[in-house]
């Protein structure tokens, strides 16, 4: 029995959304709630085929992904760049750091009015949020896991007389690269938060977080619902592939110990 126990997988987390759906199937279908307020779960899962079959909800998704990932190459490339300079000049810390410590205090939301100013209400103001929210975290922690790199690297590099390009290739950026992959993962993260966000506050397009509004506006419950399972469906999904391939692409530090 112990052997069985241990080859299945743990079902330990599942506890609590089997829980939360027992519940509420059993709220919706007692009336102790007003399922105009909370729809069921089954019309829920009928809004989501309805989406489905129409296209609606891969239109809607797509849209979605292709502005996260976008708002993500742009701010992670931003930020991997500007993380980089401040770890290896000390000039450029001094000079630039303490206004990227303070402008990192900014609330993200409350760039939205400056956003819109610059780039209007359309996809760039979109996909500038989305960037900006991405940006901190890949620049901060490029930045600390540059400026964490051993004293003795440097000394091999200049006993080797690695050029400063092989330095940061071959030395710099391997020794860096877990504070690096923990700033793109959080990037990941973020930017899937700022995407829905973008599109409740920006001008209306597709995507889920539109399709949601369009729900809420509507009074259409089970459209709200069910794009709130897709939105954390596939913030699961991204924070697992992030995790897989950190895992993958760091595993050489693993066999090199």
């Amino acid at each position: 029995m112990t052997d069985l126990a241990k080859r299945l997988p743990d079902l330990r987390g599942w506890v609590v959304p089997v829980g939360l759906l027992l519940l509420w199937w059993l709220a919706t279908a007692q009336q102790w709630v007003d399922t105009k307020l909370v729809a069921s779960p089954l019309a829920v899962v009928e809004a989501a085929w309805q989406a489905a079959v129409s296209g609606e909800l891969v239109n809607n998704l797509g849209a979605s992904l292709q502005r996260n990932l976008t708002g993500f190459a742009l701010g992670g490339l931003l930020g991997l760049l500007f993380g980089t300079l401040l770890g290896l000049s000390r000039l450029a810390e001094r000079l630039v750091g303490p206004t990227f410590h303070t402008a990192k205090q900014i609330a993200l939301f409350a760039w939205i009015p400056l956003l819109s100013a610059w780039f209007g209400f359309g996809e760039p103001a979109k996909l500038a949020f989305i960037a900006l929210a991405v940006f901190y975290p890949v620049a901060l922690n490029s930045f600390e896991g540059i400026r964490a790199t051993r004293h003795e690297l440097y000394e091999v590099a200049r006993v080797l007389g690695l050029s400063p390009a092989q330095r940061l290739c071959k030395l710099v950026l391997p020794s860096a690269a877990p504070a690096i992959f923990t700033g793109l993962h959080l990037g990941l993260i973020y930017a899937w938060l700022a995407t829905i966000g973008a599109e409740y506050f920006f001008s209306a397009g597709p995507g889920i977080g539109n399709s949601m509004i369009d729900g809420r506006e509507h009074f259409e419950m089970d459209q709200v619902l069910y794009g709130l399972l897709v939105v954390g469906s596939v913030g699961l999904l991204l924070n697992r592939l992030a995790t897989w391939i950190e895992t993958r692409t760091l595993a050489w530090r693993v066999r090199s110990h």
